[in-house]
């Protein structure tokens, strides 16, 4: 069974979704969690500006039966957190950069640690078969997460399965409303809400092409949309407060995906080599 993710990764991945009196209650709990572990629902009210009912709703939004269970989930990070040699906030200040880059990297092993708990191991297998088995593969994404959908393609095409994937999202498009019951839509979207890549999705599932997400948020539209979704975590509003950027998590999933196939595809290793004749000049210094 996965193992939960904490509640901060939950807030963090949740964070746009909460109404704004809920934002107030997660606010709250990332600034002061090790307060919070000690607070009653009506002290946690109290000190976000937020009412007893909407402490109780934000509990139960963020999947948890009550706020006693979420204490209790809290109060295991905060142990593990004072278990730790090296003492970490999420501060991040050029004149103290040697502490700054402990934050960072505490931050994004946790983040990294949290998607690899919520994997949900059916699920990946699902799209591991999905993948083997397509005629054609697209791989599409918006914005930041371009890159990671350009170098999961690229890793398809060693392992000798066909992907494609652009940054111009009118040829995505095209390409999307021509995929057939034999191809696989790979969406990759930390929010989930992209109205481009649910034109995307809409049109490849009309033509019955299997949809699978990469995702932050496993209750979106695009989510709702897709046969696979494999969760990731974020703590990025933890280092920036407001924007949600962070690549790392989406990336992992791919060089998981990418890792299984490498071992399970019985050609793989030749697909990969026979790529890597072709490039070797290129390596070699004259």
């Amino acid at each position: 069974m996965n193992e939960p993710q904490s509640v901060v990764g939950i807030i963090c991945a949740q964070y746009d979704n909460f109404f704004d009196a809920e934002k107030k209650i997660a606010d709250c709990i990332k600034s002061k969690k090790e307060e919070v572990v000690d607070m009653t629902v009506a002290e946690l009210a109290r000190a976000s500006g937020a009412s007893d009912a909407t402490v109780s709703r934000f509990c139960r939004r963020c999947g948890f039966k009550g706020f006693q269970s979420l204490k209790m989930a809290l109060a295991k990070e905060v142990m593990e957190d004072r278990q730790k040699a090296i003492q970490v906030s999420n501060d991040i200040d050029r004149s103290d950069k040697r502490q700054s880059m402990q934050n960072i990297l505490a931050n994004k092993v946790a983040e990294l640690t949290d998607t690899v708990n919520l994997m949900d191991e059916d699920a990946l297998e699902q799209a591991l078969r999905y993948l083997e088995q397509a005629d054609l593969v697209q791989v599409s994404a918006v914005g930041n997460t371009v890159p990671v959908a350009l170098d999961c393609a690229f890793k398809l095409n060693q392992l000798g399965i066909r992907a494609v994937s652009g940054g111009v999202w009118d040829g995505e498009a095209a390409r999307a409303f021509n995929l057939s019951s034999k191809d696989v839509l790979l969406l990759i979207s930390n929010s989930g809400t992209s109205k481009r890549l649910q034109a995307l999705a809409e049109g490849a599932k009309e033509n019955g092409a299997r949809i699978i997400i990469i995702t932050n948020n496993g209750n979106s539209p695009l989510a709702r949309l897709s046969d696979v979704k494999l969760i990731t975590a974020t703590r990025e509003k933890l280092l920036t407060g407001e924007f949600w950027f962070s690549r790392i998590t989406a990336m992992l999933v791919v060089e998981t995906i990418y890792l299984f196939l490498f071992t399970s595809k019985k050609d793989a290793a030749v697909h990969i080599r026979r790529h890597e004749i072709v490039i070797r000049p290129d390596k070699e210094v004259r």
